[in-house]
């Protein structure tokens, strides 16, 4: 365990939306490990005492912020969470930004955060994303940003941006699994009523979420895939159960999930490989299986290009402590 809780330093600039400032609050704020301790301490910091938010740009209402931007300054990671056009913020704030990106801290942005990052000067030449809807003002104002408007959330080196809403929840999720492991942000997932964890490259939103067999909603392939992960299924076999053509499946697929169906099936296992890593003792080849990877060597292979690490000491790094 770590000397001090990791800090999360949450900036709060004039127009900030109040949900977008709420999500890294609840999240890494009601992050538990396993023997009941907080890992994370979050600080709502900014350069003003009192601050205007905004709820979805109809209404107005002002938030106390409890600290000041120098208690961002030994933060381990650092975030700005969304704000209103025209997303002009103090000068003071930038600077704070570049500071902690130049002493190594995660620099992470919900949804409109992404300009303050930008304005900063801490996303040229890198992949970033943004609200679908304010991405090609993202690109306009910051050309030298390579924006992705498809992606939930993108990581590139110590810098996080996500999309709107919703997406601020799986980025954070994302860092909690990668802080403290996939089980733990499992936990967290729950305590947030959130479900599992959605990867960054799936989509931003779904086009059709009507779970019914007419509308073309993957709702009940998805919950068929998850309950049957360990077997070999093939494009072929899920199309089956599907009643659907390799190719309008593949096509439902990446209009809802932005992902390929063997691409989703992937993250599926993986993330069950990395819970049974995490919360049992069963042998690596047993997990593999289990997980449908069907041999040790395929798992590692897995872990090595995924994860940059193999199953052992991904256990060894994340693994839970017994009861006992």
């Amino acid at each position: 365990m770590p000397d001090r809780p990791h800090i999360v330093a949450v900036l709060a600039p004039d127009g900030v939306v109040g949900f977008d400032l709420s999500i890294p609050c609840q999240v890494f704020g009601t992050t538990l490990l396993p023997d009941r301790t907080h890992p994370y301490e979050v600080k709502v910091c900014g350069s003003r005492p009192t601050v205007t938010s905004t709820a979805g740009g109809i209404g107005y209402f002002d938030i106390q912020v409890p600290y000041g931007l120098d208690f961002a300054a030994n933060a381990d990671t650092v975030l700005v969470p969304g704000l209103a056009a025209p997303y002009r913020v103090a000068a003071e704030l930038l600077d704070t930004l570049r500071a902690a990106a130049a002493r190594g801290a995660r620099v992470v942005s919900i949804c409109t955060g992404a300009m303050v990052l930008a304005e900063a000067g801490l996303l040229s030449a890198r992949r970033a994303t943004t609200h679908w809807a304010a991405a090609r003002e993202l690109a306009r104002r910051y050309p030298d940003v390579i924006v992705d408007a498809k992606a939930l959330f993108l990581g590139d080196g110590q810098i996080f941006t996500s999309a709107g809403v919703a997406a601020g929840l799986d980025l954070c999720l994302h860092l909690v699994a990668r802080d403290h492991g996939a089980a733990v942000a499992a936990t967290s997932s729950r305590t947030v009523v959130l479900a599992p964890i959605r990867e960054g490259d799936q989509a931003q939103f779904i086009t059709d979420t009507t779970p019914n067999a007419d509308s073309g909603s993957l709702a009940g392939t998805l919950a068929w895939l998850q309950a049957n992960v360990a077997l070999p299924l093939t494009l072929a076999d899920i199309a089956d159960h599907a009643a659907l053509s390799t190719r309008t499946l593949s096509r439902r697929f990446r209009d809802q999930l932005g992902v390929s169906p063997q691409h989703w099936l992937r993250q599926q296992r993986l993330l069950l490989a990395r819970q049974l890593l995490e919360t049992t003792d069963l042998p690596i080849p047993v997990v593999a299986e289990r997980s449908g990877y069907g041999s040790a060597n395929a798992l590692r292979a897995h872990f090595a290009r995924e994860l940059d690490s193999s199953p052992q000491r991904y256990r060894h790094g994340f693994r839970q402590p017994s009861d006992d």
